[in-house]
Order: structure tokens, then C-alpha cells, then sequence
């Protein structure tokens, strides 16, 4: 099968994703995305720090350890004072970009939100992206007019039926809706999708390979399904890791623009994953910068923040494993080369 063929718009596409997906030739396919990132983004790797600052989540995903039902979890939110504190050690370490992530919890007004965006830009002058589910174009708007730079909202799958197994009560047309929100007010717009997720077939994943890309994003992030033993997904197969690092290559042959992460769920299903995703296209580490008193509690999926090291000494390690995969720590902001293009400004 030719690789060149994936990035022909036609049914011929399709089955060379697939073909790909299916394990056609890895060596080829990892060798490509990996060289097209560094044709882009040379060594770097940027540095996301992400401060999670409440588990609370009004929500009933299938998959997710956060949903609303779950009574077994520990619930907790940090303060605006705990919040700026794990901004600041972040800055001090070298991070040039905090990411706010929480579960969907109407405790937090959207004007206090706003209000410790503006905080962090004006006290630590950092790029700050947004992870906090979906929201009206209203308050995306006072959000971005308050500093904030970039926004992640995975649409989780191209199928709807998945989607809606997933995510009961959901319509995926409203995700879909949200994201076009977010690349209409500028935002550096980041979506993404799980690999495995019950019901997914190696059709559907080529079709959402295919869709997302039509999304023209600015950030893509791609981590296989993990069950959650407290979640209706709990006794669901795993998504495969190797799927996930081809859909990752796949991705970044046909986004070569976007920033791509290495994410922590890749090394939750298997160990030194995370480390394989920087030698297959990723560009990106998104370290948690949550207190380690209640880092672990963050439990979106097993495996989530296990390791509940001081910051610094997470830090260290991540220092190492990008050393270790031949790249190097970027002190960059990292806006996207995607954004940056298609804001006419490269």
C-alpha cells in the first residue's frame, strides 16, 4: 500500500488509513510522521502544565471516573490562592503555558473563571488554554476577552452512535458546535478523539482520522480508551496502544501544522507509550501541576497521576524522558504553526 496515498482525498484514502491502522507497514508509517515533525517543530517538544483544579463534574459519561454518579471517588476543588500557587512553580520551572482543567462544575461561576484567567495573565504573563467542557458562545467569548489563548474540547468520536453510548443525554452535533465556537472567537482551537472506545470499529476510526482532520485544527490529542472500574465502561476492553500510536502517526501526516501531544493515557495503558508517542509525532507533554494531595484524585481513568510526586520531581522526570527520545525541553509558548498560518500570520 502507498503511504502517499493517505493524503489523497478520495476512497482511496480511506483504505490506506485503514491498511495503515491495520499494521501495513509501521516502520514506514512511524519513520514519516516522525520526520514530518521534525521538519516542522525540529527537537522541540513544548511544555503544557496542567493545574486540575476540581474534580466535581455534573456529567454521566460512560467512561469517565469523574461522572457525577460515582460515590466512590474523594471530591475536592482547590482555591484561587492554590490555583496561582501551582501556576507560579510551573513558571518557575520553565513552563510557558498552564492549562485549566476540571470537571464540568457549576461551582465555579463563569465570572470567577474569568476573573483568575485575567489574574494568572497579569501576575505570570503565560499562555493559559482552557479545558473545562462545553459551554455557550457567551461565555467562551468572556473567557477569551479575559486573556485566555487556546481551548481543548475533545469531540471523542466520529461516530454518533459511539457518542451517544458514551456520552447519554449528549448530542454530538452540540460538541461539534462548540468546537466551531472556539475557531470562530480565535481561539488556538484543540480537539481529539479516544482509540478503542466500545463500539468503535477500524471503519469508524478512519472515518474520524478523516473528519478531524476537515476540522482544521490547531491541537489534536489521541489516547486509547481506558476503562474505569467505577463507570458503566468498567468491564470494556482497553483501546489498543499500538492502534493509538498509528492513528497518532496517521494524524500527524495529515496535520502536520498542529500541535500533538503525547498523552498520560497512552502511558496509563502501557508503560513507556508515552515516551514512543514522541518518536512517532508528537510534539507536546502535558505534565500535571495539580497538588500531590489530591493529584490522584483526578481519576479519569486508572492510572491518571499515579505517580504522586512533588512537581519539580515530575518535572525531572519529564526532562528525562524527553531527553531520552532525543528531543529537547522548549522554553517556547508553542503557538501552533497551524494557527499562526491560518491567521496569516507565518
Amino acid at each position: 500500500m502507498n503511504l502517499d496515498r493517505i493524503k489523497e482525498p478520495n476512497f482511496s484514502q480511506f483504505e490506506t488509513i485503514k491498511s495503515f491502522l491495520l499494521g501495513e507497514n509501521d516502520g514506514r508509517l512511524f519513520s514519516q510522521s516522525d520526520e514530518i515533525r521534525r521538519k516542522v517543530f525540529g527537537d522541540d517538544v513544548f511544555i503544557r502544565g496542567i493545574v486540575e483544579f476540581s474534580n466535581h463534574c455534573k456529567q454521566n459519561c460512560s467512561y469517565c471516573g469523574l461522572r457525577a454518579p460515582n460515590k466512590e471517588i474523594t471530591r475536592y476543588r482547590l482555591t484561587r490562592e492554590e490555583i496561582l500557587h501551582c501556576v507560579k512553580i510551573g513558571k518557575e520551572q520553565g513552563i510557558q503555558t498552564i492549562v485549566l482543567q476540571s470537571g464540568e462544575d457549576p461551582y465555579f461561576s463563569d465570572d470567577w473563571i474569568a476573573e483568575l484567567i485575567s489574574e494568572i495573565k497579569l501576575k505570570y504573563s503565560i499562555a493559559i488554554t482552557l479545558s473545562l467542557g462545553e459551554r455557550n458562545f457567551k461565555t467562551y467569548k468572556l473567557w477569551k476577552d479575559a486573556g485566555a489563548d487556546r481551548y481543548l474540547l475533545r469531540i471523542e468520536t466520529f461516530d454518533r452512535e459511539v457518542y451517544e453510548n458514551a456520552r447519554k443525554g449528549h448530542r454530538w452535533n452540540d460538541r461539534l458546535k462548540c468546537v466551531q465556537m472556539l475557531h470562530e472567537l480565535g481561539f488556538e482551537t484543540g480537539s481529539g478523539f479516544m482509540v478503542g472506545l466500545p463500539g468503535e470499529t477500524v471503519d469508524s476510526l478512519a472515518n474520524s482520522i478523516l473528519e478531524l482532520t476537515k476540522l482544521n485544527l490547531d491541537m489534536i490529542g489521541i489516547g486509547p480508551f481506558v476503562a474505569h472500574p467505577e463507570t458503566p465502561f468498567k468491564n470494556q476492553q482497553n483501546g489498543n496502544v499500538l492502534f493509538s500510536l498509528r492513528t497518532l502517526a496517521i494524524i500527524r501526516i495529515l496535520n502536520p501544522l498542529a500541535n500533538i501531544p503525547s498523552t498520560s493515557a497512552l502511558e496509563s495503558a502501557q508503560k513507556g507509550a508515552r515516551l514512543t508517542g514522541l518518536k512517532v509525532g508528537a510534539n507536546v507533554i502535558m505534565p500535571s501541576l495539580t497538588p500531590e494531595r489530591v493529584k490522584a484524585l483526578y481519576n479519569i481513568y486508572p492510572g491518571k497521576n499515579a505517580v504522586q510526586d512533588e512537581t519539580e520531581y515530575s518535572l525531572k522526570a519529564v526532562r528525562e524522558m524527553i531527553r531520552e527520545a532525543g528531543l529537547r525541553w522548549s522554553d517556547s509558548v508553542g503557538v501552533s504553526p497551524n494557527w499562526l498560518n491560518h491567521n496569516q500570520i507565518l
